[in-house]
């Protein structure tokens, strides 16, 4: 899919942290860099949230390509999406997750509600 739209910072030159938005038709796709934990996660739930409502998003993509944990906090950032668009039919799936968060997804039983994919494209085929 060409036609995404992007928002947010990608890396800077002093490698810090930045996750990326960028929508494809209905579809949120988040592109975690680094960690999803309490330092990050207000600010990611803010920004999602924003953009939800601004674009009338129905579907998030939690791309973990450059993730590396997950914490709690994270959890609570995906479970709130989840709440989100549950309500309007949307789906929350998630891509590229490592084995460290494939585990807390695993044992926090994520993995009843949100879809794991390999690559973000195939996950968009999925949520149309």
């Amino acid at each position: 899919m060409q036609d995404y739209r992007k928002y947010g910072r990608p890396h800077n030159k002093s490698g810090k942290e930045g996750t990326s938005y960028e929508i494809s038709q209905r579809c949120l796709i988040i592109r975690l860099d680094g960690e999803l934990d309490h330092h990050n996660a207000i600010k990611i739930k803010d920004k999602a949230d924003k953009m939800i409502e601004r674009h009338h998003i129905k579907h998030i993509i939690f791309d973990f390509s450059d993730a590396n944990f997950m914490d709690s906090a994270g959890i609570g950032v995906i479970m709130g999406r989840y709440k989100k668009v549950i309500f309007i039919g949307g789906k929350i799936a998630v891509v590229k997750v490592n084995s460290a968060v494939d585990r807390i997804f695993r044992l926090s039983g994520l993995y009843k509600i949100i879809d794991k994919y390999d690559t973000v494209e195939t996950a968009l085929n999925h949520l149309k």
